[in-house]
């Protein structure tokens, strides 16, 4: 990962990212804070930055923790509940909220305000069955330093007191439970991307393009890469050349994956899911619900469609919405074409796609079905959540879409991926982010572990061991076995951040 250009005429960028989204603004941030003498260029096909999945409006906000997505406490076949993944989420948002905070104390980003404010998270449950199910899993995350102070209620009456639209006009024979964890956060992943590339941009070495779409690439034999980029507006060809490449283009990760030629990228496909909101049109209803209330997911469905009623803050305005309902879309990104599905099938995925549709029939159908919903359908959905809702005060909205990570597997032919899979090229020259779920939320963590991966030996050095200990003091250790460094690094980041107590 050190050749020079043999064409000195031709600056050659240190680091080369596609795609202007949370994932490249943090590693561009992260590389740039380690060593400022790295030079980075940045393209976007788009002409805004954060116009895709990090976008207000096409994620949920919500600052992923654990705290209320039931879907990472899975029930064991022996009753018992496994928190592994849990504690490793609230760990990762950790990292992100520690590496946010050395910024606002350092500069480089506005008012936290901006980005990330304080809101409660819930999980919601109703039937015997679930409500046994959250009274253990309430029991079983009481282990770990990380959701100290969740609470737990059966009753009516006091969880009414936390989320009034969604107790009024239950009946009161259903059995309920809710747990509340205080110190969740909503975030605007498109404000905190913006005002981090803004702060690139203004720094020395930093190029960036919007409008730019990376057509093809290829390693040329002294290690560099070598990118065609066409300006969506001129139609002007432009070569860019870098010694490192990452890939962080959302849904478009995969095709551009596949061009590289690495053999790392050769068995994974992607399997896009589309969804939508119902946002409220009300303001007194708006103003009466002040939390992100998750419940238990359909069965079959994948995990972005876990059902919740979710208060936002989206450009200085509460909203509040509901969702999303799952559907099915070949497009690979929201603004993508509907051949991307199709393109982005090769000779060596074939097999895994083949094989993983084999197996996930039911999402398939549960897919369809959600595609299929009428209005009055969506309602019904929406009234488990808050009895009372008048549709007249809600309406259809477009949120994000997503590709799940397809990819070989042994023992099964392929397997569908309902997390991220970080690809890189065996010399480290090159990556990319696939998949979705938590996503932004653990942005931090994810671009850790690739400058530690494809930046090895200077990763290992004094001085960026130590920088990264500034960054994320947390560094290096483990918050589930470390209660007072996990009260300490949560306070240093509530403080920085202006959150609640």
């Amino acid at each position: 990962m050190t050749p020079t250009s043999p064409n000195p005429d031709k600056p050659v960028s240190d680091v080369l990212v596609i795609g202007a989204g949370i994932m490249s603004a943090t590693l561009g941030v992260l590389l740039k804070t380690l060593d400022p003498s790295l030079t980075l260029s940045g393209y976007e096909r788009l002409d805004a930055v954060a116009a895709e999945s990090s976008d207000a409006w096409n994620n949920a906000g919500t600052g992923h923790s654990a705290f209320c997505e039931l879907n990472y406490t899975p029930e064991r076949p022996d009753g018992s509940i496994d928190i592994s993944k849990a504690d490793k989420i609230a760990e990762q948002f950790e990292l992100s909220k520690q590496f946010w905070a050395s910024l606002v104390l350092n500069g480089p980003l506005p008012d936290p305000k901006s980005f990330i404010r304080t809101i409660p998270h819930m999980s919601f449950v109703w039937g015997t069955a679930n409500v046994e199910y959250l009274r253990k899993r309430h029991a079983a995350l009481l282990h770990s330093p990380l959701f100290q102070g969740m609470e737990f209620s059966e009753d009516p009456a006091r969880i009414a007191q936390w989320i009034p639209l969604v107790m009024e006009g239950r009946d009161p024979a259903q059995p309920v439970a809710a747990t509340r964890m205080a110190i969740g956060t909503d975030v605007n992943f498109g404000a905190l991307t913006r005002s981090l590339t803004n702060y690139l941009k203004g720094l020395p070495g930093v190029d960036f393009h919007l409008g730019h779409e990376v057509e093809d690439f290829r390693q040329k034999e002294d290690g560099i890469w070598r990118l065609k980029i066409r300006n969506l507006a001129t139609g002007e060809k432009v070569i860019a050349r870098a010694r490192f490449v990452f890939i962080g283009a959302g849904g478009g990760s995969l095709p551009l994956l596949e061009k590289s030629g690495i053999p790392e990228a050769n068995g994974f496909g992607g399997f896009p899911v589309s969804g939508q909101w119902l946002k409220c049109q009300n303001p007194a209803i708006i103003a009466r619900h002040e939390a992100k209330v998750y419940g238990k997911p359909a069965v079959g469905s994948p995990p972005m469609s876990m059902p919740h009623l979710d208060t936002r803050q989206i450009n200085g305005q509460q909203e509040l919405l509901f969702g999303p309902y799952a559907g099915f879309s070949t497009k690979f990104l929201k603004k993508g074409s509907y051949t991307d599905l199709f393109r982005s099938i090769e000779l060596g995925n074939i097999r895994p796609l083949l094989y993983a549709g084999a197996r996930n029939l039911g999402l398939t159908r549960y897919l369809i079905g959600q595609v299929l919903q009428t209005p009055q359908e969506r309602t019904a959905a929406l009234r488990e959540y808050y009895p009372q809702a008048n549709p007249a005060d809600w309406q259809l909205e477009v949120a994000g879409q997503r590709v799940q990570v397809i990819k070989k597997d042994k023992k099964q032919g392929g397997v569908l991926e309902f997390g991220t899979e970080m690809v890189t090229a065996a010399d480290g020259s090159i990556a990319a982010l696939l998949g979705a779920s938590p996503g932004a939320s653990t942005a931090v963590a994810i671009m850790l572990d690739l400058v530690q991966k494809c930046f090895p030996e200077r990763a290992k050095s004094p001085e960026w061991q130590a920088r990264f200990r500034q960054l994320v003091p947390s560094f290096g250790q483990h918050l589930a076995d470390e209660p007072e460094l996990t009260a300490a690094v949560r306070e240093r980041s509530r403080a920085a951040l202006k959150l609640d107590a």
